[in-house]
């Protein structure tokens, strides 16, 4: 069963004016998929156009059940501590699992944020920042996870806990879309790519099908910079 269906004809920020164009695909259930491409790419406004944060847009997306964001940039209020903001996401949600707290409690131990727990987020680095999002998108357990740049600012051992979160997550029925920049990471953990470039996908599919469209063997960077060269 697919949960993100995605067919943009266009779409951006000026009138008459596209940076994404005939973009088109699918997430299904228990899937991973990398969204790949350089800065300035688009990915940033397939991301938003599927959040229905773009007002130039013609095209449909659609998601089925909950999703969670976590953006690159992380945003929290600066009035509330780490745990407030966690008792914020129980109030929101309505979540009525009496098992709540203690998987907040959980996931502060993993990312290591018990000694922050009750402080303000604006103290914290950002990687700490970004480990409060994640949480936070665990907690409200979701159907659809849209990803933006997990990796910066994480430390290797956040990073692997994270991935293991996510595989957790795949198991029980989750879709993950992941915009990244790190492609050998992506290129271990991702079901399928879609490659993009100048505002248009350039290739999609697994790793096989994309060394088959690049016509070479080689890793996903590889095939990615191959491409690249044929749209310059």
């Amino acid at each position: 069963m697919n949960i993100l269906e995605v067919n943009i004809e266009h779409a951006g920020y000026l009138e008459k004016k596209s940076t994404i164009e005939d973009i088109s695909f699918e997430l299904a259930e228990n899937e991973l998929v990398g969204l790949i491409g350089p800065n300035g790419a688009g990915k940033s406004t397939i991301l938003k156009a599927i959040l229905g944060l773009l007002e130039e847009m013609r095209g449909k997306t659609v998601i089925k059940g909950k999703y969670a964001y976590i953006p690159e940039q992380p945003t929290y209020y600066e009035e509330l501590t780490l745990w407030e903001h966690i008792t914020l996401v129980k109030a929101v949600s309505e979540d009525d699992d009496d098992n709540f707290f203690n998987r907040a409690n959980e996931l502060i131990a993993i990312f290591r944020l018990q000694d922050a727990k009750h402080h303000f987020p604006s103290s914290f680095s950002k990687g700490m920042q970004q480990k409060l999002m994640i949480i936070i998108a665990i907690l409200n357990k979701p159907k659809l996870y849209i990803v933006d740049e997990p990796f910066i600012g994480l430390d290797p051992k956040a990073i692997k806990d994270f991935l293991l979160i996510l595989e957790k997550e795949r198991k029980r029925g989750a879709a993950i879309l992941m915009c990244t920049h790190v492609l050998d990471t992506a290129e271990k953990i991702c079901d399928r790519f879609l490659l993009m470039n100048n505002g248009k996908m350039i290739a999609k599919g697994t790793l096989s099908e994309i060394r088959i469209q690049s016509d070479t063997d080689g890793s996903l960077m590889d095939c990615f910079y191959k491409f690249m060269e044929r749209d310059q």
